[in-house]
């Protein structure tokens, strides 16, 4: 295909990636750069016709106007926003680090700081629930491709509810179900004989929750593309295998995985970019004083009274860098791979 035809066919997406991608993430990082101007306070005096006079201090709105005519992005910051106490925290992590009084010590005040708590929740939800969905999600794919066609399509539907239903609905949903009136919550206080059993007590049982939540809601996905990647392999491979007298778990391991590990590879990168962002569960669940993540840091941010721009800008950034980090080895072993089979 010569160049300029080429150039021609990718111009509207080269386009729509700038408009939509690259200048709103440009945006996000000079956002970061700057903090919200300080209040102007003035005193102002209010007399009573027949009393005496107070003094009270008040946010003088003219010159708030102005400062914000001037500067609208805000005072410039630099990277102070990054290395402040409610993200990398590189003061106080120096200080924690010299009085420290053992490694417990350090890893328990460095875990209390924001964003490493949030950093914690969001690593162990992307490194928990991306494996076990897409094992889920593969298991299911290998019982749907074996049942008779009469029962496949009620299966499939069933299997898909997960994915069909709003992800904030769907925690909202499983968040009446734990509570000590729901049936799961009801179920284990009887099953325990405590009635005073509570998952939302626990920050170690809120984050069960909101683990199998995520697998719950992940897994259809991974059902779809590896039910499709099913329907590819190779009937006379698969054939071969049983002649030759390889048990269902021998065909599995040696022909089906293999012949399925570059979808693997796709949806985990997939997955893991989607948990990175993991908010709705944390949302829906309330969970906010067991278990918070990067992105309920941008939200926590951008909702308050005082919407903090510059503090939601450098998270994003952070969020963005660690995206970038986590999904670098499988990047990394898919160039090698491809890079193998050309040569």
């Amino acid at each position: 295909m010569p160049h300029k035809t080429f150039f021609a066919f990718i111009l509207p997406s080269l386009i729509a990636m700038v408009l939509f991608i690259a200048l709103p993430i440009v945006s996000v990082v000079i956002q970061s750069l700057h903090v919200e101007h300080p209040r102007v306070l003035v005193e102002v005096q209010n007399c009573q016709p027949f009393g005496g006079c107070t003094t009270d201090v008040r946010v003088d709105t003219a010159a708030m106007a102005a400062l914000r005519a001037e500067q609208p992005l805000g005072q410039f910051n630099g990277f102070g926003t990054y290395l402040n106490r409610g993200h990398l925290a590189v003061a106080e992590i120096g200080e924690i680090l010299s009085n420290h009084s053992g490694l417990g010590d350090v890893v328990n005040r460095i875990y209390n700081l924001p964003f490493y708590k949030a950093l914690a929740f969001t690593l162990v939800f992307c490194f928990v629930v991306t494996p076990l969905a897409m094992g889920l999600g593969f298991l299911i794919a290998l019982a749907v491709n074996a049942i008779p066609k009469v029962i496949k399509g009620p299966v499939i539907f069933f299997s898909l509810l997960p994915m069909i239903i709003t992800p904030l609905v769907g925690s909202l949903i499983l968040y009446w179900m734990i509570q000590s009136n729901g049936i799961i919550g009801a179920s284990l206080q009887h099953l325990f004989d405590d009635p005073t059993l509570s998952l939302r007590q626990s920050p170690a049982l809120t984050w069960a929750s909101l683990l199998f939540y995520g697998v719950w809601t992940n897994a259809p996905f991974s059902f779809v593309v590896f039910y499709a990647g099913l329907q590819t392999v190779p009937h006379d491979t698969v054939e071969s295998a049983m002649i030759d007298g390889a048990s269902r778990w021998e065909r599995i391991r040696y022909v089906i995985i293999p012949h399925l590990m570059p979808l693997a590879t796709f949806v985990a990168l997939v997955q893991l970019m989607d948990n990175f962002r993991v908010f709705e569960p944390i949302v829906g669940f309330s969970a906010e004083s067991s278990a918070t993540s990067l992105s309920w840091l941008i939200f926590n941010d951008l909702s308050g009274d005082a919407q903090l721009f510059g503090s939601a800008g450098a998270t994003s950034v952070l969020t963005i860098a660690g995206v970038i980090v986590l999904l670098m080895p499988v990047l990394i072993r898919t160039w090698r791979d491809f890079n193998h089979k050309v040569v």
